[in-house]
This record gives C-alpha cells, structure tokens and sequence, in this order.
C-alpha cells in the first residue's frame, strides 16, 4: 500500500470484481485479505484511542500548548470533535473511564470564551437523557462552574451555554435539581429573566416550566422572588416563543396544585386580568396568517383564564381559539399527483365491476383428477358470493 494513503480505486475495482455475480465466488488469499483489512483500518477511527488523545491535551497546561503554537482556535477543533464522539451514550461515559471528563470540565473556567462556551456544550452533549453521565458530572462538581459562567460569566453567549447545560444536566435528575435549588439556582434564573438576550431569557423561562411543573412546592419560592410580575412583563414581549414560554410558566403558577392550594399569583391577579385583555385584544386585531402562528398563545391565553377565573375566554366567543381548518388533516397533495399503484388499481377494479352488467360464473375448484373435477364443481353461485371474501370497504379499513 502506497504511503500516501488507500489504493481507493483498486478497493473499488476489486469489491465489483467479487460482488457483481460475474465471477464465481471463491476463497480470498492471504493476500488479498491483508490488503483488504489495511484499507479499511486505514479509514477506520479507533474512538476510544482518539477520546485518549484529546483528553491528552486538555490535561496539558495552556502554556505549554501556547509554546507548542497550538491556538485557542484548535482546542475549539478538538471540543467540536469530542463532541461528536460523546454523542454516543456509550462514548459518553466513557469519557469519564479514561480521565476526560475532569479536564474537560475544568475547560468551564478557561480564560478564553469560547472554549468556556464549547466546553459547555459539550457537557450538555454528554449529559442529555444520560442519568449515569448526569451523576459523574455532579459527582465531579461540575454544576459549580456552570453555576457560575450561568450567573456571572461577561460573555452572554458563555452564559446562554451553561444555562443550556445546566438545564440538560438537571432534567429527571433529582440530585441535580436539590443542588440546583441548595445553590439558589433560582436567584440566577430570576435576574436570567431581567437581561436584554431574548434567547437567555427563553432558556430560563423553559427551565422554570420544567422545574414548577416537577416540584408544584416551589411555586411558593418562586412568587417569593417576585417571578410573578417579571413572567407578566415578559408575556408582553414582542418575540412570540418569549411570550409562550412566559405564559406556560404563568399557567404553572396558576394551576390548583395537588395539596388542594390554589395558585400563587397573589396581588399579581387583577394586572394578570388587564394582560390576558390586552393579549386577546391584540389578537382580535391579527391577520389571518398572524392568527395562525399564534395557535399556541390562544390556547394557553384561554387555559390561563379558564384556571384563574373559572370560565372560558372570549376567545372562545369570538372564534378565536380554534380557527376553522386548524383541527383538520393535513390536505392530501401528494396523491393528486403520485397515486400509489394498488390504489389506482383498485380504482379500475372498481368502474370495471360497475360498468360489467355480465353475471360473474361461480370459480371451479381444481381437482386431483378429471373425477374430482366432475364431482367437485364447487358450491353455488350463491354459495360463491358468499365466500369471496369481505367487500371492498372492509379491504380498504385493514389497509
């Protein structure tokens, strides 16, 4: 094999020499099977060896690789591609067996944003409906730091990364959620909800949901730390995924929890009445298309009402929860143009049956012999009809 890399023209040319049914099929030599195995090793990535390697250089202090001319830019490189191999849940876990999680984790506090940024992406990777990398990554306190990039990092970006990793690592990990609330998560996520990035304040509004709706007990903390009156600010917001997520959150806090406790929105009530209002009457003003992408809104508008005040929106009573077409499937296009084989066919069955006014003859049975063919003629016409089978609506609902 040449030195610069697989004979990748002989590969092709030998694998349709032996596949194509031209040629009989015989044993491989020793030879050939050697040549064959160093193709394909050549292009084969030993996962476990490569997570090895970075791992290697993530232990390695930053200025050695700064003496080694290895730039940010490349430790970026190595995270985008260990990324890619922890997304196996298998590689993921792993990382830890062969030492890569520490260093990577200590990545969190780097000095240079972006690979705070790309570390914390890369631990949400690991961690996604992973419970096993979930606990390793507790157990090696690794919530600290993203804590910390989430509350205070200067880089937004770097802040919207741990929120995004931190919401990844506590999510069906009650662990992970008691650390979260003993390290006053909540506090990070209310002053979360007050920054200008439309983006970081979705992601705490969804980690919100998501942790009223697993712990209703918290709804008192929450109204406790005035999320109330900042959820309502932002259900005002001219980004609609905002409004939504602000609503599902409101909606949370309304709902009658299973204590038998009603919701805690307090002397927040009456300005949630005058908002919910206001929304309706905006959306009373709505094209047709703007009704349409507002689908989720009205829903959660009239649910929101319904909970706080135990009756129906006006949506309702202006036609405005369910737009006519909005529940009906998807219009068939497809078949106008392309209609399935069997379909067509059954179709032609059909105006052939209907147009023939000739009586069908009852099918013979075929017999063993000219004996059995004489004896065995088959049952009646009538007899016939009613064993061949169901009609063909019947066919049709088994489809």
């Amino acid at each position: 094999m040449a030195n610069n890399g697989p004979n990748w023209d002989g590969l092709l040319k030998w694998s349709i020499a032996n596949s194509d049914g031209t040629r009989s099929q015989r044993n491989l030599s020793d030879e050939d099977r050697r040549w064959f195995m160093e193709a394909m090793q050549a292009q084969t990535v030993d996962v476990i060896q490569r997570m090895k390697e970075i791992t290697l250089v993530m232990q390695t202090p930053e200025q050695v690789l700064e003496a080694q001319g290895v730039t940010p830019k490349d430790i970026e490189d190595l995270l985008d591609e260990l990324q890619e191999h922890v997304e196996s849940i298998d590689m993921a876990n792993d990382l830890n067996s062969i030492g890569g999680l520490t260093p990577l984790l200590s990545y969190l506090k780097n000095s240079h944003a972006n690979i705070r940024a790309k570390a914390a992406d890369v631990v949400t990777t690991i961690v996604q409906n992973n419970p096993r990398s979930q606990q390793l990554v507790i157990e090696a306190n690794g919530l600290e730091p993203l804590l910390s990039n989430f509350t205070s990092d200067p880089d937004m970006t770097v802040r919207t990364k741990a929120l995004g990793a931190i919401s990844s690592l506590i999510r069906h990990n009650k662990p992970g959620i008691t650390a979260f609330r003993l390290a006053n998560g909540y506090a990070g996520l209310r002053d979360a909800l007050g920054s200008e990035n439309v983006r970081f304040q979705r992601k705490a509004l969804n980690l919100i949901q998501y942790l009223l709706h697993e712990n209703s007990s918290d709804c008192n903390v929450v109204s406790e730390l005035g999320f109330p009156r900042i959820m309502m600010h932002l259900a005002s917001s001219e980004d609609g995924d905002t409004r939504e997520a602000a609503l599902r959150g409101l909606l949370e806090l309304a709902r009658e929890k299973p204590d038998g406790s009603t919701g805690k929105l307090g002397e927040e009530d009456e300005k949630l009445k005058q908002l919910l209002e206001d929304r309706i009457k905006g959306i009373s003003l709505m094209s047709a298309e703007d009704l349409g992408a507002a689908r989720e809104e009205r829903q959660l508008i009239d649910s929101l009402w319904n909970t706080c005040y135990r009756e129906p929106s006006s949506l309702r009573e202006k036609g405005l929860l369910v737009l006519p077409g909005e529940d009906a499937p998807p219009p068939d296009v497809a078949s106008q143009h392309f209609e399935p084989p069997l379909r067509a066919w059954a179709a032609n069955s059909d105006a052939n049956t209907k147009s023939s006014t000739k009586k069908k003859e009852a099918p013979l049975l075929l017999g063993v012999g000219p004996s059995s063919a004489t004896n065995n003629q088959g049952p009646s016409t009538g007899e016939a009809a009613n064993n061949q089978g169901p009609p063909s609506g019947e066919a049709d609902s088994g489809r």
